[in-house]
C-alpha cells in the first residue's frame, strides 16, 4: 500500500483538531540558524519520526496479551454461566452502568473530543472524558489518540496501524488482515510518536497527569465494581458475580466492539459518503458502539461531532455531546453541515440528513443545532 505525500498532508489537515490541522500541510518545518565563525547558515529542522527509536517491550506486550486474553476467556465462559449460575440483576446493572461511562468515555472523550477537537470542553469535563476513557482499558488518552490520528492520516493505505487491507484484496489476504486489525496490531512493537502526533495532549498538563494515572484508573475499573457488588448483595458471592461480569466481561464486550470498528467497518457495510479509503457504515454496530459504526461518515467528515448523519442513524455518543453543549460544559461543536456534507454524497443518494444539521441558508455562526 502507498500513498503520495500531497495526500498525506491534505488527509492529516481535515483529521486533526483546528489548532494542529492550521500546521499540518506545511511540507517541511521551519528552518533553524546555526553561527560558525561570524557567518550565519540556515538549516532544516530534522521532522519528527511518526515512529518512536524504542520499541514496545517483550513485557509491555505480555501485558497487553493478558488484558486481552482474560475479559476474553471470561466472555466466553459467560455463554454457558448465563444459562445457570452467576447473573443477578445486580450485575446487570453495574456492567450497563460502566460499560455506559467507559464506553462514552471513548467514543465521546478519547475519540471525538481529544482526537478530532469535534467540539471544546471546560476543565472539568475535558479531564472527566479523559478519566472515563481509561476505565475501558484501551490504553492511556495520549497512546490512543496517537494511534488514531496515525490511522487517519494513512487510513487503509502504508503506514495505518491497523487496516485490514494491509495484506492485499483476495480473501486470504483479507482474512488475514481482519484478524490483524482487530487485536494482531496491538502486538505490534511499533510505537506511535506521541511528540509527533499528540503534540497538544503532551503540553496539557492534567491530560498528562491522567495519563500516568492510568495504571491505577485499571485497578479502579476492575475492583470498584466488585466492591459495589459486594456492598449492595452483602455478600462475597455478590462481589465475585459483579467482578466477573461488570468487570471481565464489559471489558472484553468493550474492546471487541471498540476493534469492531477497526476491522469490520472498514471491510463490510454501506458507503453513503464519498471518502479516499474503505470505510463504512455497520447499522448492526450502532447501540453497542454508541453511535461509532456509523463510519463511512466519520471519515468523510472527521471533525463531525456526529456519526450518524442521516435520518434514522442512532447515535447516542452525539446526543451526550448535545447534553453537554446545553449544560453549558460543551461549546463550538461542529455538528453535521448540510452544504459540507451535501457535497460528499453520491448524486443517486435520497436519504436526509437528520437532526442536529445545521442547515443550508441559515445565519452563519449560529451556535444552536436543530434538535428533534
Amino acid at each position: 500500500m502507498t500513498t503520495s505525500s500531497d495526500t498525506v498532508n491534505a488527509a492529516e489537515a481535515t483529521t486533526l483538531p483546528p489548532p494542529l490541522a492550521a500546521t499540518a500541510t506545511a511540507p517541511t518545518v521551519p528552518p533553524t540558524s546555526l553561527t560558525t565563525g561570524g557567518t550565519t547558515r540556515t538549516q532544516p529542522r530534522q521532522i519528527r519520526a511518526e515512529i518512536e527509536d524504542e520499541p514496545t517491550s517483550t513485557f509491555q506486550r505480555v501485558l497487553v496479551g493478558v488484558f486481552v486474553a482474560i475479559p476474553f476467556l471470561a466472555l466466553i465462559a459467560a455463554i454457558p454461566l448465563l444459562w445457570g449460575w452467576g447473573l443477578g440483576w445486580h450485575d446487570v446493572i453495574i456492567a450497563l452502568v460502566f460499560y455506559w461511562v467507559s464506553g462514552l468515555g471513548i467514543t465521546v472523550g478519547y475519540h471525538r473530543y481529544f482526537t478530532h477537537g469535534s467540539f471544546k470542553a471546560k476543565t472539568g469535563l475535558r479531564v472527566a472524558m479523559a478519566i472515563a476513557g481509561s476505565l475501558a482499558i484501551e490504553g492511556p488518552p495520549i497512546t490512543w489518540v496517537s494511534d488514531h490520528r496515525r490511522h487517519h492520516k494513512y487510513s487503509d493505505k502504508e503506514g495505518d496501524p491497523h487496516s485490514p487491507w494491509r495484506y492485499g484484496d483476495d480473501w486470504k489476504a483479507l482474512s488475514k488482515g481482519l484478524v490483524y486489525a482487530h487485536v494482531g496490531w496491538l502486538f505490534d512493537p511499533n510505537k506511535t510518536s506521541q511528540e509527533r502526533f499528540s503534540p497538544d495532549l503532551l503540553a496539557d498538563q492534567r491530560i498528562k497527569k491522567v495519563d500516568a494515572w492510568f495504571p491505577g484508573l485499571v485497578a479502579v475499573t476492575l475492583l470498584l465494581p466488585a466492591l459495589i457488588g459486594g456492598l449492595w448483595g452483602m455478600s462475597f458471592h455478590g462481589a465475585i458475580t459483579a467482578f466477573f461480569w461488570a468487570s471481565l466481561v464489559r471489558v472484553a464486550l468493550l474492546h471487541h466492539v471498540t476493534w469492531a470498528i477497526n476491522s469490520i467497518c472498514h471491510t463490510f457495510g454501506s458507503e453513503e459518503f464519498e471518502v479516499r479509503d474503505r470505510s463504512r457504515n455497520v447499522s448492526w454496530l450502532a447501540i453497542a458502539s454508541f453511535g461509532e459504526s456509523w463510519h463511512n461518515l466519520h471519515h468523510a467528515d472527521p471533525t463531525c461531532a456526529r456519526h450518524g448523519a442521516l435520518k434514522g442513524q442512532l447515535d447516542s455518543s452525539a446526543r451526550v455531546i448535545w447534553v453537554f453543549e446545553k449544560l453549558g460544559w460543551a461549546y463550538d461543536v461542529r455538528w453535521p453541515d448540510e452544504e459540507r456534507l451535501s457535497a460528499k454524497r453520491p448524486a443517486t443518494a435520497t436519504r436526509k440528513l437528520g437532526s442536529m444539521t445545521r442547515r443550508a441558508g441559515r445565519v452563519h455562526g449560529a451556535m444552536s443545532a436543530e434538535s428533534q
